[in-house]
């Protein structure tokens, strides 16, 4: 770890970004260019005492799911992303498998998407970044490590991914996401994918059961139902924007035309823009 190079790469990346760029609005003249540290250490899901003494060159060797965190919120290319990692002292991330890596142009998009929900999963359920109000409705499901980083692990694994659903259309939900499931493992063909099919067979009968039934079908549009602990029900439309190679999906989550779900995503973005301050 080049503790040095690190700590002045991260303070020229973060000094070189506007707070129009990351979609923070400041009604106060700043006395330096660029981001402030705690802007960035909330967009890296870091404390600011931690971002701040890697500016400084003290702070112990970040975790590989530290520098996901800091690539998405300084907005670096992949270029910039490699060098990173190895300032920090691992190898750069294989380029030549499905990546996580989302570009600067979709965390801006992410950024500008101020009414309604909006987050980027791989093809795989793994959820690599999140506007505000996707985190408030959905939860922060970017830092998870391990097959729970996968929703349809989740799913079939931990009853708390299932409490948000109304109980008459979780049944639905489990075959649209073995179904999807089903065709991406076999266009990925790929190590990753069949260890988290493998997984859930051996963790989820429900999901053996499902998985047996050779159900195919690539999720692209679909209704949700949310009930929310704070706004109640939402109901909404999800789109999903697939890149050319589909291993990474733009979900958008429009309200249902004719509903209030709108003006409950209003309050909610409301409610969470109170808490940040």
């Amino acid at each position: 770890m080049d503790s040095g190079q690190l700590s002045h790469f991260l303070r020229v990346r973060r000094e070189a970004l506007t707070p129009g760029e990351v979609g923070v609005v400041s009604s106060t003249r700043r006395r330096t260019p660029g981001l402030r540290r705690e802007e960035v250490a909330v967009r890296a899901g870091i404390s600011t005492d931690y971002y701040t003494r890697l500016e400084q060159a003290r702070a112990p060797q970040p975790s590989p799911s530290v520098l996901r965190g800091l690539t998405r919120a300084l907005r670096l290319t992949l270029d910039e992303r490699d060098h990173l990692f190895r300032l920090a002292g691992y190898t750069a991330p294989d380029r030549l498998s499905p990546d996580d890596h989302v570009s600067p142009v979709l965390l801006g998009l992410l950024d500008r998407l101020h009414d309604m929900p909006a987050q980027v999963m791989t093809d795989l359920g793994e959820t690599l970044a999140q506007n505000t109000l996707a985190t408030a409705v959905f939860g922060d499901h970017t830092r998870l490590d391990g097959p729970e980083r996968s929703a349809v692990y989740r799913w079939f694994t931990s009853p708390d991914a299932r409490a948000a659903y109304p109980p008459e259309d979780r049944t639905e939900e489990s075959r649209t996401l073995v179904a999807d499931l089903r065709a991406t493992t076999v266009r990925r063909g790929d190590a990753r994918a069949r260890a988290l099919v493998d997984r859930l067979l051996r963790d989820s009968t429900e999901f053996a059961a499902l998985w047996s039934a050779h159900e195919v079908a690539v999720l692209r549009s679909r209704r949700k139902r949310i009930q929310h602990p704070e706004t109640g029900l939402l109901q909404l439309d999800c789109q999903a924007l697939l890149e050319e190679d589909r291993s990474q999906i733009l979900a958008l989550f429009v309200p249902v035309p004719g509903t209030d779900t709108a003006d409950r995503l209003a309050l909610l973005g409301l409610l969470r823009a109170g808490q940040d301050h």
